[in-house]
Order: structure tokens, then C-alpha cells, then sequence
């Protein structure tokens, strides 16, 4: 009788095992907003997504617009984030539920995504780009990106923008 106890309890681990997600990394991220020396400031609208190797979106990990405003002007100025609004953007509700945020100051914005949710959770093991856009009112448009291997941890990989973007480093954990 106890040899099928343990026999059941294994059959068990193994289905639990089957259930569980490939992989349950999280996806470190920094993004550096610049300061910018200019007479009329705005903090940028970013988006951050997940690009695959044929160049389409795989899935938007954090948009940062102003939510706030009376009637909902803040999502009228998604659209200058020209290629995630193209490819993932427009067909999104706002707000979405834990992706749209705030927009943020200058300096390093330190993210940690989750493997466990979001546009992670069912991302399958392989080569994608991190993609960082960004758009200033009265100011510019840059989007910088980042190779990376989503499956296993690695050595962190970075990448600078120009203008609007300073350094973005991704790192699997």
C-alpha cells in the first residue's frame, strides 16, 4: 500500500510540474529620461514593449502617458509613439490594467516585469528586441533597442539613444 502512496504523490509532482510555465524570469529593465535644457518641458510618453524577430509586437510591457486629464486628452498623444502605436498600440483600451502608468521624471526609471504576468507569461523561450519609444510634446521622437534572450538569464544588454532616450539596459533574471 505504501509503495502507491509515494507512486501517486510522484504522478502528482509531475503534473504540477507540467502546469507550471517554462519559465519564471523577470525581466529587469532600466530606462534613462534625459534632461533636457529647453525653454517649454514635457516629460515624454514612452512605451515599452517587446518586438519579435520578423518585427512585429509580441506584447506592450508599460506605457507612460498623463491618464489624468479631463476627458481623457492624455491618449490622444499615444499615436506619436508612431511605431508601438502601429503595431500594438491602437488596438489597446486605456487605461490598461497594469501596463499604463504615469509619465516619469528625468533620471534612471528602474522596472522589473514579472515572467509570471502580463505579456510575459506566455512568451516562449527565443531572440526579441526591447523596444523603448518615446514622444515630448514640443519636443521630439526616438526609439531605441535592445536585443535580447528571453529563456534564460544572462548578461545584461543596453543600448543609447540620441535625444529623448538616454541608456536602456535589459537583463533576464
Amino acid at each position: 500500500m505504501k509503495p502507491s502512496v509515494s507512486l501517486l504523490t510522484f504522478a502528482g509532482a509531475a503534473v504540477g510540474a507540467a502546469a507550471t510555465p517554462a519559465l519564471a524570469a523577470d525581466l529587469n529593465v532600466t530606462v534613462e529620461i534625459p534632461r533636457l535644457s529647453v525653454a517649454e518641458y514635457h516629460r515624454p510618453y514612452v512605451s515599452i514593449w517587446i518586438e519579435n524577430p520578423d518585427a512585429t509586437a509580441a506584447g506592450t510591457l508599460a506605457v507612460w502617458y498623463d491618464p489624468d486629464t479631463k476627458e481623457d486628452h492624455g491618449t490622444k498623444w499615444l499615436k506619436d509613439m508612431r511605431q508601438w502605436w502601429r503595431k500594438a498600440g491602437r488596438e489597446m483600451t486605456f487605461p490598461a490594467d497594469g501596463v499604463s502608468g504615469a509619465t516619469r521624471a528625468p533620471g534612471p526609471q528602474k522596472l522589473v516585469f514579472s515572467g509570471t504576468r502580463g505579456a510575459l507569461k506566455t512568451l516562449k523561450p527565443g531572440s526579441y528586441n526591447l523596444v523603448v519609444e518615446a514622444a515630448r510634446e514640443v519636443g521630439g521622437h526616438e526609439a531605441v533597442r535592445v536585443p535580447f534572450v528571453w529563456g534564460k538569464p544572462g548578461k545584461p544588454a543596453s543600448a543609447k539613444g540620441a535625444a529623448e532616450l538616454g541608456a536602456v539596459t535589459v537583463s533576464v533574471k
